[in-house]
């Protein structure tokens, strides 16, 4: 596998033998001072062009990054808009293990981002169009401290949308379970978790895309029953993750308003997760809820 060092030579080596690129940006993780460093993260590249055509019409050029294992083109996904003239990427795995993501992006395009990504390090300008950057920070992604609104909020959400869990589950539509809790119920938990350690870190951390880097603030207890919300596709198990969540979820809660000094809905809580445990021992034969 490349070194880090090996890859910024080539990258860099490349831009200044080729005319067309007159500029290169390092983005994403590897300006993140507090990024963890491992062997997956990748090379968030822009070379900074004139127009992008050319390196369009003849992709043979990227052919001396290395051997390529597999790749994509994401401006050519149906799913995706693009706007090629102006912006170009290639995501590249090499066979060596490193990965790749370039673009090529106009100034025009450049400039019209730039001073908006703070982790954005300018490695090379052979022209001197672009402007001065601070040092790079996730600053803008420290957790945001919530509003009472905000708070009372996902509390709402939260508590609320379990009824759908609980049909779903007596109902046995796995699928339907999985997407309400992963896509609309987590979220609120996270969120909460989230601000739990905002607190107590006096809101300068980033807990990471999906709460990754959580486990670096929160108690190891809380940490383990957070786990413990994930559960596998069997039924019985996906109710005893509910279970653990609505208890991580009330007593974090508890804890955010008494910082926040507001008032947690717990009779909100009480009559959902009631609810919840009703659904619970429903029999599968049964006609009506109550």
């Amino acid at each position: 596998m490349r070194t880090e060092q090996e890859m910024f030579d080539l990258i860099l080596d490349i831009a200044k033998e080729d005319e067309r690129i007159r500029a290169v940006l390092l983005n994403g993780s590897r300006t993140n001072p507090n990024a963890i460093k491992d062997i997956f993260q990748d090379y968030d590249i822009v070379y900074v062009v004139e127009k992008t055509k050319s390196f369009r019409n003849d992709k043979r050029w990227i052919d001396q990054f290395g051997e390529r294992l597999y790749m994509q083109y994401p401006e050519e996904n149906s799913y995706h808009q693009n706007d090629v003239e102006n912006c170009y990427g290639w995501l590249i795995q090499f066979t060596d293990g490193n990965r790749l993501d370039l673009h090529v992006c106009t100034i025009t395009h450049v400039l019209k981002d730039i001073k908006g990504d703070r982790l954005c390090k300018i490695l090379l300008d052979k022209d001197k169009y672009l402007p001065n950057l601070e040092d790079a920070t996730d600053e803008d992604y420290w957790v945001k401290k919530p509003t009472e609104f905000q708070f009372l909020d996902t509390c709402n959400e939260y508590w609320w949308c379990l009824n759908n869990v609980a049909k779903g589950l007596w109902r046995e539509e796995i699928p339907y379970v999985m997407d309400m809790l992963n896509f609309t119920v987590r979220p609120q938990l996270l969120r909460l978790l989230g601000w739990k350690i905002g607190f107590e870190t006096n809101f300068t951390v980033n807990v990471g895309k999906s709460g990754k880097y959580m486990y670096g603030w929160l108690e190891e207890e809380k940490w383990n029953a957070f786990l413990k919300t994930y559960s596998s596709g069997v039924v019985k198990d996906i109710w005893k993750a509910v279970f653990i969540m609505c208890d991580l979820f009330d007593g974090i809660a508890k804890e955010v308003s008494h910082i926040m000094n507001i008032k947690y809905n717990e009779i909100e809580a009480i009559n959902s997760l009631k609810f919840l445990k009703d659904v619970y021992l429903l029999p599968k034969n049964a006609k009506e809820i109550y």
